[in-house]
């Protein structure tokens, strides 16, 4: 019952980040006032709502579990250091679009598991935020789709498990008791070089609607989806594609150069915060 309650409210909060990226295309946006003015109104309702719902989520989580304050410690530690990344960058710019916390929050969401993983991601924007001063209108969608980014890592690290279980059944190969760090690594490479993009791509949907420009970049109202998606790629490739690629890139290397040592980190402690309470036989 834990769980259904637990996933339901993770479920929740993803529908409130998709409804807020959404929402301004049923609206005649463009003359509606500027990006600051249109999403300052909402931006606190929803980080509120973002952060109630994921404090909830660590509560009902933490009922009868014996592991869980040891993984909500851990939880803190992570979200402490991968911010003081961030502000490590924000004293030494990074090129393009390239930031160091993409890669804890998708190695930790892979090897602790997507619930993990989404909250993660979305405290640690919300923390390095409020440590950087990179507080505004943007941050519950960088929240969201950070946590959408480690909350996805969960979800491939029980997809690369199925997968390796078909290919041996596939090939008649004996079943291993633990997947290949290697696999591990190579299958997180591509994982981090696509949200690398696929950050970029999510997070300009929450000022498209409201920009001007050439008429074949903009959204207006009235066109439908085909013209609509588009036009948001000639948007993108024209205005972030470059700089979204230095953060692919950097995201690969990272995992490619720190990813190994880190799962095992990662894992070992994971082991060590498990356990099974099994009734004593006479």
């Amino acid at each position: 019952m834990r769980r259904i309650v637990s996933g339901s409210i993770y479920a929740f909060s993803a529908a409130i980040g998709v409804l807020a990226f959404v929402y301004p295309f049923f609206f005649d946006a463009q003359t509606n006032g500027s990006i600051g003015i249109a999403h300052g109104q909402d931006a606190p309702l929803i980080t509120t709502a973002l952060v109630g719902l994921s404090l909830v989520a660590l509560l009902v989580e933490l009922q009868g579990q014996a592991i869980g304050a040891k993984t909500v410690a851990m939880l803190g530690v992570l979200v402490a250091i991968t911010s003081v990344l961030r502000f490590i960058e924000v004293v030494v710019p990074m090129p393009g679009g390239f930031s160091p916390i993409f890669a804890p929050i998708i190695l930790s969401g892979y090897v602790f598991g997507s619930r993990f993983g989404f909250l993660m991601g979305a405290f640690t924007l919300l923390i390095s935020a409020l440590i950087t001063g990179g507080v505004g209108p943007w941050l519950p969608y960088q929240m969201f789709t950070a946590g959408w980014a480690g909350l996805t890592a969960g979800w491939l690290s029980r997809i690369a498990s199925h997968v390796l279980r078909i290919t041996q059944r596939i090939t008649h190969r004996a079943p291993r008791p633990h997947r290949s760090l290697t696999f591990d690594i190579l299958v997180l490479c591509i994982f981090g070089f696509v949200w690398g993009l696929l950050y970029g791509v999510i997070m300009n949907v929450y000022f498209w609607p409201l920009a001007v420009g050439p008429v074949e970049q903009i959204w207006g109202p009235g066109i439908g989806l085909g013209e609509t998606l588009a036009r948001y790629a000639v948007f993108y490739v024209a205005t972030s594609l470059g700089w979204d690629l230095v953060r692919a890139v950097g995201n690969a290397a990272l995992i490619l150069l720190l990813g190994a040592p880190t799962v095992r980190a990662l894992t070992r402690f994971q082991r060590r915060f498990y356990f099974e309470v099994r009734p004593a036989h006479g």
